[in-house]
Parts: structure tokens; sequence; C-alpha cells
């Protein structure tokens, strides 16, 4: 059962987008390229101090008239995504609009981080988000954050909010995150996802296939791998130290860290997810978790939430944000 929290205006999606499936298609049919109107963009690097040699990057977004003590956004991206992803660059639109800095955050091998690093993101891997910020702190562009996760992103972030002290995160927004990982594969190579199954694990080949430095062995077992699960335990598993797929799924996903997270945080999940079974989210135990608000709309897809007034996660988001007080409201 969902404690009782406070109410949101219903997601009603615009036509002719209704459904679960056109929801999640539709940023990729017209989603086209969200122009982001800041005064000045900034590219930031953030190397990583475990030996790798490897570096994140991002891109600093600064609004013409910024709101003055308002903590930078992060932005973190979902599988095969990157800065330039439609919902990162939609996010960094709406949020520019609002007077926030945004850094539109690569992960590691993500973009225009690729053919530099020799490791890659995953599901768990929130060591790299903890290095980002220690960096933004360093070099003095923010001290107070809001995070902004999507997808695989969204769950990576979640994990980080739950495993450590996070006193600088003044609140977190968490989109369509797979909380349960080994559920969520379960579902996304049933039959009916056939054609998204296809798409993603041909980004998730090429983006690894992408890697400096692989082995014979890793090179046949990327390209070999006939699900994304096969892809996983062959090469995600394999290259970062799990004993197989399900130990991966078991240790990375972040319904083991919801009740460690005390930053408030939303959590937007559309219970008509194709890839993302909404029972994860009724199975989840709310009330034991009182930083986070969940907000789970029947309709909507994953990551779509498109209606007549545009992307209503990010009206929630800022709703979500100004009444936390993490932004000051308009």
């Amino acid at each position: 059962m969902l404690p009782d929290k406070p109410a949101y205006p219903p997601f009603r999606a615009g036509m002719p987008w209704v459904g679960g499936d056109l929801q999640t298609l539709r940023s990729f049919v017209v989603g086209g390229t969200p122009r982001i109107d800041s005064v000045r963009s900034e590219r930031l690097d953030f190397p990583m101090e475990d030996g790798s040699g490897d570096r994140l990057s991002g891109v600093l977004e600064i609004p013409a008239t910024p709101v003055e003590g308002a903590p930078l956004v992060v932005l973190i991206h979902g599988l095969t995504g990157c800065e330039d992803s439609f919902h990162m660059r939609d996010a960094a639109r709406y949020f520019v609009s609002a007077g926030l800095r945004v850094l539109r955050l690569n992960l590691r091998g993500a973009g225009p981080t690729r053919a530099a690093c020799t490791h890659a993101y995953h599901a768990g891997r929130s060591d790299d988000l903890a290095a980002v910020l220690a960096q933004l702190r360093a070099h003095g562009i923010a001290d107070r954050f809001v995070l902004f996760g999507v997808s695989l992103g969204a769950n990576m972030m979640l994990k980080y909010l739950g495993e450590r002290p996070t006193p600088d995160i003044v609140a977190a927004v968490s989109i369509s995150a797979p909380l349960d990982l080994a559920r969520t594969s379960e579902r996304f190579i049933q039959p009916r996802n056939r054609f998204y199954h296809r798409w993603l694990l041909k980004n998730m080949k090429l983006q690894a296939l992408a890697t400096p430095g692989l082995s014979a062995r890793e090179l046949s077992a990327i390209r070999s791998a006939r699900t994304t699960v096969e892809y996983d335990e062959r090469h995600i598993a394999a290259r970062n130290g799990f004993e197989s797929a399900r130990d991966y799924y078991a240790k990375c996903s972040a319904k083991g860290f919801l009740r460690g997270i005390s930053v408030p945080t939303l959590v937007v999940h559309a219970l008509n997810d194709p890839w993302i079974p909404g029972g994860i989210y009724l199975d989840v135990d709310w009330a034991a978790s009182p930083s986070l608000t969940p907000l789970l709309p029947l309709d909507g897809g994953h990551v779509g939430f498109h209606d007549r007034g545009g992307s209503w996660h990010l009206r929630m988001a800022e709703r979500f944000l100004e009444e936390k007080r993490a932004i000051p409201a308009h």
C-alpha cells in the first residue's frame, strides 16, 4: 500500500500518444533535439582516480539569469544514453528555463567519453557519481546538488543515495528506474518486447565494442550475446567482478538501498511501462522509506509522460523540488 503523500495533478496522455508503448516511442519518433536556451555551455572533464586513466565528461549549462543560491541540477542518463539523449536535453531545457544551472553528465564510456574510457558504466557504478560530485565541490562549481536520473541512471543514483551520507544533496528525482534488475531483465526479453530488445541490444553492443583495449575473448563475448541477459552475464558481470548476471542484479538493484535514502526523493514510474514491471513498485514498502515520494500513474510508458503540456514528469519534478524547498518557488 502506498503511504499518504501530497496530491499531484494526474497524468493524462496527450493524443494520440495513448498507452505505454506509444508513450515510450514518442520521444524517439518525434522527439527531435530540444533547444536549451542557456547563455553559456561549458564542457567539464572528470578524471577518475582509480588508476584506469578514464575521464568522465559533461556539459554545464548556465541560464541567462541564474537563480541565486540554487543548487546545481545533475542529470544522469539511461542505458546507451549520453549528454545529447532526448531525455537529457529535454530536462536541461526545462530546468535552465527555470533559471537553474544544469550539468548534462556522461557516465563512464558514454557519448564523447566512449573512445577514452577503458571501462564502462553499469547500474551499480555509483562511485563514479561520487567522484564527479567531489570534483564539482573541489573546483568551486557547486556545493549543493539536485540529482535527476532516468532509467538505468536513476537506479545507479538511488543506489548512491542509499549507500552513503549525502549532506550536499538537497533533493533527487528518479524517473522509470529498474529497481529490480532481475525482474526487469526477465520482462525485457519477453516476446512482446522483441522490437525494443533488438534495438537496445544492438546499441549496447555498439557502445561496448568501442571500448579501447578489449581482448579477443571479450570482443567475442559481446558479439555472441543473443539477449541482454547474456550480455550482462558474459560482459558486464565478467568485466566488473560479479560472479554472474544474477549476482550483478542482486548487488546493484536499487530496491536494496531504498531504506537508506534520507534525501527527499521523488520516484516516478508508470505502471504500464513496457520495460519495467509495475509490480516492482507496488511491492515496495514505501512506508519504510519516508524520504521517498512515489508517484505511480497508470499511464506514461518508459520515461514518456507526454501530455498536452509537454513533459508531465518535469513539471511534477519542479513542483516537488519547490515543495521541498530545494529550489525557490516561482
